[in-house]
């Protein structure tokens, strides 16, 4: 698949068949990862991947109320971004995590699987992050769902770049 048809063929998913994604393909999706653009070098980004005992945490540090949506994919991957102090840097940092955890959903979707990028509050908060390892010094950025998707999802409704790009002289 060419990279414009994967950008405009990427959907999010919700519904994934039980099948985890296998390790080795995990690793060729972080191996992409690691070519994101990042100012300086720092490869800021940390992937973790969630096995039973760290989603059982992280379902009880959710509460029942939202523990469900946990169940979607058969994969949760934990995204963040380690900080080194500098605003400027950390700035910087956090977008080129976002960009890898990118890089992770579009090379999914290139090899058949789908994906999901989630911001639940619980890893915001102290026993989720703790659920999942998340240090003091990391930011978390997303937790990406990772599968087999079930059906398939028409495009959302885009505006024109009109309203979205400027030209200035």
């Amino acid at each position: 698949m060419d990279v414009e048809t994967a950008i405009r063929t990427r959907r999010t998913h919700k519904a994934f068949r039980p099948e985890p994604v296998p390790r080795e393909q995990l690793d060729e999706l972080f191996e992409l990862a690691r070519w994101a653009p990042n100012h300086h070098l720092t490869i800021p980004w940390r992937f973790r991947v969630l096995g039973p005992g760290a989603l059982a945490r992280l379902k009880e540090a959710a509460g029942p109320e939202n523990a469900g949506k946990l169940d979607r994919a058969p994969t949760l991957v934990v995204c963040s971004c380690r900080l080194s102090g500098d605003p400027v840097a950390d700035e910087e940092d956090l977008h080129a995590t976002a960009v890898a955890a990118y890089i992770v959903l579009l090379a999914a979707h290139a090899r058949g699987l789908g994906g999901y990028w989630r911001t639940p509050a619980v890893l915001r908060t102290p026993e989720g992050r703790a659920a999942v390892g998340l240090p003091d010094d990391e930011r978390f950025v997303g937790l990406l769902h990772l599968g087999r998707a079930i059906g398939e999802k028409p495009p959302p409704e885009r505006p024109p770049v009109s309203e979205t790009v400027t030209y200035l002289d």
